[in-house]
């Protein structure tokens, strides 16, 4: 186990109304600096997917989407102890300013990517925000047993193309 702090920037603009935490950067996401950096993350194919864009490649495609349909993107997670990149072992959490994120921006909607960051965001930012969030599956390689057709099935109760989600 190693403390790590998240060195990634929220993803968001005025134009944010929907804002997606995950838990905490991966291995691969830290190495390339931006989120869901493992291709087998199906988190790009499944926002693609919603908003009708085409899957983005680049950093700045992938922010463009986001930004264009009015999507905002952060972790739970400021810093943790984590072996890896398995959420199980994410251990001694603190909190990134989600309350802060929504003071600044006009997001009406969060929602959790997986159980793991939906329990933490309850656990660690729900009373400062006074905002529930609702728990979409996870699009993570770990979530095996969800298959992309099923992921977008659960993930269409969001309408990434309505700016006032």
């Amino acid at each position: 186990m190693e403390r790590i702090s998240h060195e990634l920037e929220p993803v968001y603009d005025a134009n944010s109304r929907i804002l997606i935490l995950g838990t905490f950067p991966s291995v691969k996401s830290r190495q390339q600096r931006f989120y869901y950096g493992n291709p087998q993350n199906r988190f790009w194919k499944v926002t693609a997917a919603l908003t009708g864009w085409e899957v983005p490649k680049t950093v700045e495609e992938k922010k463009r989407m986001l930004l264009a349909n009015g999507i905002a993107l952060w972790d739970v997670i400021a810093s943790c102890e984590i072996k890896g990149s398995s959420d199980s072992s994410i251990w001694n959490v603190e909190a990134n300013d989600i309350a802060g994120l929504l003071r600044k921006s006009r997001i009406g909607k969060i929602y959790a990517n997986g159980d793991k960051a939906y329990r933490l965001y309850r656990k660690y930012c729900e009373e400062s925000t006074g905002r529930e969030a609702v728990r979409l599956p996870s699009t993570s390689p770990a979530n095996a047993a969800w298959s992309l057709e099923r992921l977008l099935e659960a993930w269409r109760g969001i309408d990434m193309r309505d700016k006032e989600a």
